[in-house]
């Protein structure tokens, strides 16, 4: 593969970017995605993880399969900003993460 291949096209990361964090030290998806940026455009790694992660095995020489999926973050949907800017009573996954709701029984959720 030449250096300059785009493998994250979201945020245009290259080959050649991909090697360079790999050489100080990157050993999984998240190592680089902290360095990089890489995986954290619109497609949320979708396209790039099977391409990052044959290129640590290619330069470090770790199985495929000891080399872990990028870590999942919150939100995993899309959500409507009006549900974390309302005062609703309603609750979602989103709100009970972000602050703690007290309930009428007197439970905190």
């Amino acid at each position: 593969m030449d250096k300059t291949t785009i493998i994250c096209r979201c945020e245009e990361i290259s080959y050649e970017e991909i090697e360079e964090v790999i050489d100080q030290g990157a050993r999984t998806f998240d190592d680089v995605k902290r360095l990089t940026r890489c995986g954290m455009g619109p497609c949320q790694a979708k396209i790039c993880t099977n391409l990052v992660a044959n290129i640590i095995h290619e330069q470090t020489g770790r199985p495929l399969h000891k080399i872990p999926l990028p870590r999942m973050r919150m939100p995993l949907s899309p959500i409507k900003l009006e549900t974390l800017t309302t005062d609703s009573t309603s609750f979602s996954a989103v709100k009970s993460v972000l602050d703690e709701v007290e309930l009428e029984d007197g439970k905190v959720r």
